[in-house]
């Protein structure tokens, strides 16, 4: 199994300018690498190869004039800037052909300088010293803030610098199936369903309530403010990439907030269940609506990704529930389809069955989705 393993480090000011370099000629490379399969399909020509672009967009680009400057950099991120573009345009011709699995993937698109920025290393670009260094070709060796060790060499790490001008490092490291194997809980009832919701993040067995934080929300009024203050900029001004950063700064306290509390929950959800039952919300589907906002803001993909892989790596049992499965709907006492449904319904946070039963929405989808977790489980006919 392959993992990343993100750290921050902080490059000394010739090595940022040695970055800054480097960031700007994979940006190139691949910019130029797109432009020429656009003109090949403009032209009907077959798409080139990925040695042509190799030999044409780097080896013989060195020799001229307007790309000399792709020399005072290190080879090796220019050809996996490549390497990338072409495994993109693979994906997205595998995607319009039906052979790869998951939603539609878009082409590739030209880089910005002011984006976030990126350059991936190979193993022999890379080296990791005694002294905890990372040494980077032709950049040099840069001080890493170690939180963790790492389970493996890795076999690549991508230097990355954010909007906001911050540096990290990201390692692929292999490690094996169960290393991270949980003790069987003593409880053999130690099992929850988790009935996602707006109103509340999540509801658990017994009632158990995960609140919505609601993370862009609370900043949504200081993000406006400072949109506001950059479109009243001049382009290309001083002020104008001051503004631009504070709006960054927001978007990236909001993205790091939340990623950080969904790990936490999924931990403790881990930790503290032997089963965990869920439903395959059609998360895509769901953001075009009218409450697209708040769906995004609650990341549900994001949740739902995380937990199925932090579950597998502990040995957990996981289990999703056909999208379609009326948990809702479902009377957990008689099984009769008498609950609220649609968009109408939502407003019902309460409802009463004709057999005399009185049910909370979510409780009672929680305890419809473990139900089903479970036959599925005892069925044979769930990937766990």
């Amino acid at each position: 199994m392959l993992l990343r393993y993100r750290f921050r480090v902080y490059p000394t000011a010739p090595q940022r300018v040695m970055l800054a370099r480097t960031f700007g000629c994979v940006r190139t490379v691949w910019n130029d690498a797109v432009a020429a399969r656009e003109a090949a399909f403009r032209q009907r020509l077959p798409h080139p190869s990925l040695a042509v672009l190799d030999r044409t967009l780097i080896t013989e680009a060195k020799r001229t004039a307007e790309r000399r400057w792709l020399a005072d950099v290190s080879n090796v991120p220019l050809q996996q800037s490549l390497r990338d573009c072409h495994a993109a345009y693979r994906n997205f011709f595998d995607s319009l052909s039906g052979r790869r699995n998951g939603g539609r993937v878009g082409p590739p698109q030209f880089k910005r300088r002011t984006g976030a920025q990126s350059a991936r290393f190979t193993r022999n670009g890379f080296t990791l010293r005694p002294n905890g260094r990372l040494y980077l070709a032709k950049i040099g060796a840069l001080k890493v803030v170690w939180s963790r060790k790492l389970p493996s060499a890795p076999s690549s790490v991508t230097v990355m610098k954010t909007p906001t001008g911050k540096f990290f490092v990201s390692f692929v490291v292999t490690v094996d199936d169960g290393a991270e194997l949980l003790e069987p809980l003593s409880d053999p009832e130690a099992e929850t369903g988790i009935d996602l919701g707006l109103k509340d993040f999540a509801v658990l067995r017994g009632g158990k309530v995960i609140d919505n934080p609601r993370f862009f929300r609370r900043l949504e009024r200081k993000l406006k403010k400072s949109q506001r203050a950059l479109s009243r900029k001049a382009k290309g001004s001083a002020n104008r990439g001051k503004a631009r950063l504070r709006v960054a700064k927001v978007h990236e306290k909001i993205k790091h907030t939340r990623s950080d509390w969904i790990d936490k929950q999924i931990k403790a959800l881990v930790s503290e269940n032997q089963a965990l039952y869920v439903e395959d919300l059609h998360v895509k589907g769901l953001v075009r609506g009218r409450m697209a906002k708040s769906m995004l803001d609650a990341g549900f993909g994001m949740f739902l990704t995380r937990l199925e892989s932090k579950a597998s790596r502990a040995g957990r049992t996981f289990v999703k529930i056909d999208r379609y499965f009326p948990s809702t709907r479902l009377c957990s006492t008689c099984g009769a389809l008498t609950g609220p449904s649609g968009l109408a319904g939502l407003k019902h946070r309460a409802w009463r069955c004709g057999c005399g039963a009185h049910h909370d929405r979510d409780v009672n989808a929680e305890i419809n989705i473990r139900r089903e977790g479970k036959r599925l489980v005892a069925a044979g006919l769930a990937d766990t």
